[in-house]
Order: structure tokens, then C-alpha cells, then sequence
């Protein structure tokens, strides 16, 4: 099996939130980025998003779509 390449992202949370992905992570025994991973799959398989949904004419110039508040 091929190893899948990454990428690297910086984005800033509240304190809280921080706590909250480092408490989630220790419980299940998963690396901060490995926790937040799990996170946005379940988010996704839940709610009926795939990659295949992801489209560049969505997405900002780099790929990234902007977070709806």
C-alpha cells in the first residue's frame, strides 16, 4: 500500500477547542492531526460529503474553502 502524501495547513482555534481535540486524541489514543482526521471523515460520511463533491469553482485558489460561521 502506498503511504499518501501530505500536505501542511496552519490555522488558529480558541483555547478551548485546543483542549477539547487534545482531550478527544488522548482518549483515543490518535496524534492531534491523526484525531482531527478522524473528525472531518466522520463529519463527512455523516453529512454526505465526498472529494468527488469538491469542486475548484467551490473551492478558494489554493483549494481551500472558507469556513461558514
Amino acid at each position: 500500500m502506498d503511504a499518501e502524501k501530505t500536505v501542511g495547513m496552519s490555522f488558529r482555534v480558541t483555547p478551548r477547542t485546543k483542549l477539547l481535540l487534545v482531550a478527544a486524541a488522548e482518549s483515543e489514543r490518535r496524534s492531534l492531526t491523526n484525531m482531527l482526521e478522524v473528525l472531518v471523515e466522520d463529519f463527512c460520511a455523516r453529512n454526505g460529503i465526498s472529494e468527488e463533491k469538491t469542486t475548484p469553482s467551490k473551492a478558494g485558489s489554493n483549494g481551500e474553502r472558507r469556513a461558514r460561521r
